[in-house]
């Protein structure tokens, strides 16, 4: 058990490294609901690789870690400005926006027109491949 904790450890430290390169990207606002002037932590895009990348990384408010964690709290209604956000032009964010669009597309038409209508930078979208929520 004490080794788990000691990789768990070292994996939250080497991912602490990219706290300011992501406050900087992310200009210290939620990457994907834009909201500022919250507690923002990092996520990192499943499946995450052996070793952490600056480029699967994301700065999230706890509200919608909570959500990415829990796919089935997503609440639909809080998602809407997905449509500006799926433009972005960091791969990450784009990834983690279908996915969430994926993931309400069945129950929500606007989901699945967005999805339709969007274009992503190849990378985002095999990323956004490689998984869902």
């Amino acid at each position: 058990m004490a080794k788990g904790y000691n990789l768990d450890q070292e994996r939250k430290q080497a991912l602490s490294l990219f706290g300011k390169d992501l406050a900087r990207r992310a200009k210290s606002r939620c990457e994907l609901t834009q909201t500022g002037r919250v507690p923002l932590v990092t996520y990192e895009i499943p499946p995450v690789p052996k070793e952490p990348e600056f480029s699967r990384c994301l700065l999230v408010s706890d509200a919608v870690l909570g959500q990415l964690e829990k796919p089935g709290t997503l609440q639909a209604g809080e998602w809407h400005h997905l449509s500006e956000v799926i433009w972005s032009d960091v791969p990450a964010v784009q990834a983690m926006a279908l996915r969430i669009l994926r993931h309400l597309a069945p129950s929500e038409p606007w989901a699945r027109n967005l999805i339709e209508e969007s274009y992503l930078n190849p990378v985002a979208e095999d990323l956004a491949n490689e998984a869902s929520l």
